[in-house]
């Protein structure tokens, strides 16, 4: 089994950065790619970006293209997501997943195994 653990989410002010990171423990050796999806209120869960374990397969929702920065999956099984120019539509929960090895990789909640519990990130205008 994986675990993930979200850290970094808080309240910021239109235009400025953030940046939250995940780190997954346990059966790390199961995981294949990593990414980050988001919730705001009252709607479906987002997708935002997602790597691969060797940095390969990286791909942003369009939403974010620009703006928002996946570093690679580290030697800490940590991936950090950089969010820069952030406006309130960005408020949301942000959840960190991971994608199990020999799954098809893709961008969908349904391609992702594992889940963390969200931080939530809260952008002021």
């Amino acid at each position: 089994q994986v675990q993930l653990r979200e850290s970094g989410g808080g309240v910021v002010q239109t235009g400025d950065s953030l940046r939250v990171s995940c780190t997954a423990s346990g059966r790390t050796s199961n995981i294949y790619a990593m990414g980050w999806f988001r919730r705001a209120p009252g709607q479906a869960r987002e997708f935002l970006a997602r790597v691969g374990w060797n940095g390969a397969y990286i791909n942003y929702a369009d939403s974010v293209k620009g703006r928002f920065t996946l570093a690679g999956i580290n030697a800490d099984n940590t991936v950090t997501l950089q969010m820069n120019s952030l406006r309130p539509e960005d408020t949301a929960t942000y959840y960190c997943a991971a994608l199990r090895r020999f799954r098809p990789i893709g961008n969908t909640e349904s391609h992702f195994d594992y889940w963390g519990q969200g931080t939530q990130v809260t952008v002021s205008s």
